[in-house]
């Protein structure tokens, strides 16, 4: 069993999340667009439309873990893998990975694992979440700027969404591409088309948001009140 030492602690591969809370978002954006702000990593964007991508927003709440509790906010694109020609449509999406080019969290020690261990694009922001209702909320501040505050309402419940194959995960740090194996199961999944209500604000990450298209009404938004995860070994692709 591999392991690494990140700030005088030893992390044991694969990394568990034991109980977490995730809220996603699904938007339609121009694929030029989007090419346009994963350039650097060499990837390029899933086409589910002719010149429509599909960006992803999502906020979770980590309760349970080996990287201790801590919240974070992600930014992704669906991707073609690396060396996979696309064809745009249904193929594309079969085939898809997802690129995470944003991933602010609130704490340090899990700031490093990620950035460490696979290249997660993690820096340290404001991260006010509020999940009590079925309305759940993220306000994102970074540099004491806010960046947006997202909206999210809870769908009709997907009971089939007890275990889910998830898209393999792809990051790029140091000039370097990686995929990183993760797996989730998930219990309390809702579902709905819509659903979500976002305010930009003048944060740099909010002016490329802007570009992508936002605000506009969401494709569909997903919750999950209890996931758990695995995350395995990065590999350089």
């Amino acid at each position: 069993m591999a392991t690494h030492l990140i700030q005088g602690r030893t992390v044991a591969m694969p990394v568990r999340v034991r109980d977490a809370e995730v809220c996603s978002a699904f938007y339609a954006v121009r694929a030029d667009a989007a090419r346009a702000v994963i350039a650097y990593s060499g990837l390029d964007v899933a086409e589910i439309l002719p010149g429509k991508a599909v960006c992803v927003l999502l906020f979770v709440d980590y309760r349970d873990g080996d990287l201790d509790p801590y919240h974070e906010f992600g930014m992704a694109f669906l991707v073609r893998p690396p060396g996979v020609s696309g064809t745009g449509g249904l193929r594309d999406l079969r085939q898809a990975g997802v690129f995470v080019h944003w991933l602010p969290v609130d704490q340090s020690f899990t700031l490093e694992a990620g950035r460490t261990l696979w290249g997660f694009p993690k820096e340290l922001a404001d991260i006010e979440l509020r999940l009590g209702s079925p309305y759940k909320r993220c306000i994102l501040r970074k540099d004491g700027r806010l960046v947006l505050d997202i909206l999210i309402k809870a769908g009709v419940p997907a009971p089939g969404a007890t275990v889910m194959a998830p898209l393999d995960a792809y990051t790029h740090r140091d000039g370097i591409t990686r995929r990183v194996p993760w797996s989730v199961r998930a219990r309390g999944a809702k579902v709905r088309p819509g659903g979500a209500l976002i305010r930009l604000g003048n944060h740099p990450i909010a002016k490329e948001l802007s570009e992508l298209g936002l605000p506009k009404r969401a494709m569909f938004t997903s919750t999950v009140t209890r996931a758990a995860m695995s995350f395995g070994e990065a590999v350089e692709v």
